[in-house]
């Protein structure tokens, strides 16, 4: 299992909470296709919408991965990476959704880089792992931190000094 970045790992769980709360409950598809068709002909039009969400949103359910391992490589960074590489990992069969994508390449690929890798890692959530930062895992992090402190404390005095004196002794009087 690969480690992401966190602010991946976070918007890949918020892209979750928006696909649920978009269909609803009991699920009406019909209105959560009107919400993507409307984002993908927003995107496709050159708007201006710079959220990773969105996009990843309205792109999750079209894209293709076709590498990825590169794609979980991409993931272990968020604000670096390289757009064009990471935007030819993918490929999308619906042509709204792929003249979407190709206009936000094109006007803000950084955008696309990190809403591609999102909608990737929503997708593919067995392939990663997140840092662990729950209060449990910080205490064992802490304890063994510990552990090793005590180990360098119960060394006894003058263990491992002898070579800071003259092994000669007095002869050099």
């Amino acid at each position: 299992m690969k480690r992401i970045h966190p602010e991946f790992a976070y918007q890949s769980r918020e892209l979750g909470i928006q696909i649920e709360d978009t269909l609803g409950e009991p699920p009406d598809r019909k209105n959560y296709q009107r919400v993507i068709n409307s984002l993908l002909s927003e995107f496709a039009n050159g708007s201006e919408i710079d959220d990773v969400n969105l996009l990843s949103f309205a792109l999750v359910d079209h894209l293709q991965f076709d590498d990825a391992a590169g794609l979980l490589q991409g993931g272990q960074q968020y604000d670096e990476g390289d757009a064009a590489k990471i935007a030819k990992m993918v490929s999308c069969a619906d042509k709204t959704a792929a003249d979407a994508l190709a206009a936000v390449i094109t006007s803000n690929p950084e955008l696309a880089r990190k809403a591609i890798i999102t909608a990737f890692l929503f997708k593919n959530g067995k392939r990663w792992s997140d840092e662990d930062h729950s209060l449990d895992a910080l205490k064992a992090e802490e304890d063994k931190n510990e552990a090793n402190d005590e180990d360098e404390d119960q060394m006894a005095a003058g263990e491992n000094i002898e070579h800071l004196f003259d092994a000669r002794g007095d002869e050099n009087a």
